[in-house]
């Protein structure tokens, strides 16, 4: 029974590998706009996407990122400045790529731009916290699309959202899993909403990866600001040391369990963009695939118990 079931998965598979190695044609004609080109993930999409030969828009917040990018991509690429806080800078775009891809219609958005802080204890942070990182991750998302979705749909292309596997499951507090939730929920409404339209809507959902979201010292810095911010009660509720724990975790253990293989998660966003038959969800990463999603379907009480036991406990936890 074993080794029948052992085939039955292999043959899967092998099917599976086969039926997704079909690619679009005519690429030279096909608009691919990815946000939150300066650095990572968006970066490396935008050279990889440039070298086989799609027209890339690379949305880059910095005149550096812009610069950069012009510089080692061929002339197919574009650039130019986007704020995914700014619904002005988000029209302006949209307008500009409106008339760049005209009948044809844009083939792909990615929605890349992303930023992981501030990130702490929910009792560390502020609405202003929550809001600021909405602004970037969720209602960004929400805006790219919807200013050139019109323009997908013309050319029946795709909307690539890149959520996280913190979208699944929440091991941390703060508003950044908020956000990676709220990513889920948009791109299944959309996918449902945009299929009779021909528009396929996909997700990638990343472990973890070494990139400004794992930058150890980023998170430690973070940290700092936020405690020195806190009202002596709730420090009080923690411990004068619990800051000075956080860092020696944060620096121990992200480094040691984050990928160096950005390709990892680039390919999954190319095949998202370029396959006949992309996947639905894609969840790069070992850690993401052996580790976090398979927690996200365990019993509510396990998954507690599981992230509890790693977590730091504050010096007036109840015992």
């Amino acid at each position: 029974m074993f080794v029948y079931l052992l085939s039955l998965v292999v043959l899967y598979y092998l099917y599976r590998w086969f039926r997704e190695l079909a690619r679009v044609t005519d690429v030279g004609n096909k608009h691919v706009y990815i946000t939150g080109c300066d650095t990572g993930f968006g970066n490396l999409l935008a050279r990889h996407m440039d070298g086989l030969g799609y027209r890339v828009i690379a949305g880059c917040y910095t005149e550096k990122g812009e610069g950069d990018l012009k510089k080692s991509c061929s002339s197919r690429l574009s650039t130019t400045h986007l704020d995914v806080r700014s619904n002005q800078s988000i029209a302006k775009v949209a307008a500009m790529i409106k008339d760049m891809v005209g009948e044809r219609g844009l083939w792909a958005v990615v929605n890349n731009a992303g930023v992981a802080v501030p990130s702490g204890n929910c009792d560390w942070l502020t609405i202003e916290d929550y809001t600021s990182m909405m602004d970037v991750n969720l209602n960004g998302v929400i805006a790219v699309t919807l200013s050139v979705l019109q323009l997908i749909k013309k050319a029946r292309g795709r909307v690539v959202n890149v959520a996280s596997v913190f979208g699944r499951i929440s091991p941390v507090g703060g508003p950044y899993c908020v956000t990676k939730y709220g990513v889920e929920a948009f791109n299944d409404s959309l996918r449902r909403n945009m299929y009779p339209f021909g528009v396929k809507v996909l997700c990638i959902e990343p472990g973890f990866f070494k990139t400004a979201v794992t930058d150890a010292d980023i998170q430690v810095r973070c940290a700092e600001r936020l405690w020195d911010k806190l009202p002596q009660e709730v420090k009080d509720d923690y411990g004068y040391d619990y800051k000075d724990k956080v860092e020696t975790v944060v620096r121990k253990s992200v480094p040691r369990i984050s990928d160096g293989d950005l390709m990892k998660v680039v390919g999954c966003m190319e095949h998202a963009v370029s396959a006949v038959r992309p996947r639905t969800r894609y969840s790069p990463g070992w850690d993401a695939k052996f580790f976090w999603l398979p927690l996200s379907y365990m019993p509510t009480c396990v998954a507690d118990y599981i992230l509890l036991q790693q977590a730091i406990p504050p010096a007036k936890a109840v015992q």
